[in-house]
């Protein structure tokens, strides 16, 4: 496919994309693997799509990793993608830095193990003064709950006179988010050919663009990217406008 022009956004505007990365299972399943292959597989896609959004100017990428449902799954499905993670972030996030890559992580950090924890403070404050790309990954992530700290959050504000309840705004809402000065996501993508967005960036997506594939995420490449990307320009993104 031949590179897709990225005359998407304004001048300077940042171009964030979020995944939802989906079909890990299914593609081990039509192989007769276990699920963990699967998910093996789909971190390999993790590694492309991350050097393909440097590649063609993205500036943030948002991942859906692990949902704050998954934790439901099979404990040794769960032992296993919490392993590939600690794997992932002991050997991939030196060269991600070295790359220019930010990394944050966004979700319930009190579900995960305390390695684990430190091991994502760790990365943060290391990539934090990179500039190359935004690296967004929701872990142990929901976006109903999200929504619901928000909440707490601002309302402990009132509550104790830090602001007033006429001060409550979507400006002060968004500032409790997990996304707290993100742009809000210009394009979703989810992979598997599932069209729902799973309790994912509930508020962030609210002018959001879709864009469903039936490629498995194992399956992922630059290609699929670009596609998307070329599709998200066709669009009129009128905001709730009239278009000129």
């Amino acid at each position: 496919m031949s590179q897709v022009s990225l005359k998407i956004q304004p001048e300077n505007h940042p171009l964030h994309v979020a995944i939802i990365m989906d079909g890990n299972g299914r593609w081990a399943k039509k192989r007769f693997l276990p699920r963990t292959a699967g998910h093996k597989k789909g971190a390999d896609a993790v590694r492309r799509c991350i050097e393909a959004a440097v590649e063609l100017g993205i500036t943030h990428l948002t991942l859906f990793g692990f949902s704050s449902e998954n934790w439901k799954r099979p404990q040794d499905e769960v032992t296993a993608l919490m392993g590939l993670l600690r794997y992932y972030l002991e050997n991939e996030v030196k060269r991600l830095h070295e790359e220019g890559v930010v990394i944050k992580f966004i979700g319930d950090r009190s579900m995960l193990s305390k390695d684990i924890v430190t091991s994502i403070e760790q990365t943060e404050a290391l990539t934090q003064d990179n500039g190359t790309l935004v690296l967004t990954i929701a872990l142990s992530y929901g976006g109903r709950a999200e929504i619901a700290e928000a909440a707490k959050a601002l309302a402990k504000d009132v509550v104790t006179g830090k602001i007033s309840i006429d001060d409550v705004d979507e400006e002060q809402f968004s500032a409790k988010l997990f996304t707290e000065g993100m742009p809000d996501p210009d394009l979703l993508i989810r992979t598997s050919g599932e069209q729902r967005i799973s309790n994912f960036l509930l508020w962030q997506l609210a002018y959001t663009e879709f864009v469903f594939m039936d490629v498995l995420w194992p399956d992922f490449e630059k290609k699929h990217l670009q596609k998307a990307l070329a599709d998200l320009s066709t669009r009129d993104r009128r905001y709730g406008m009239v278009s000129v």
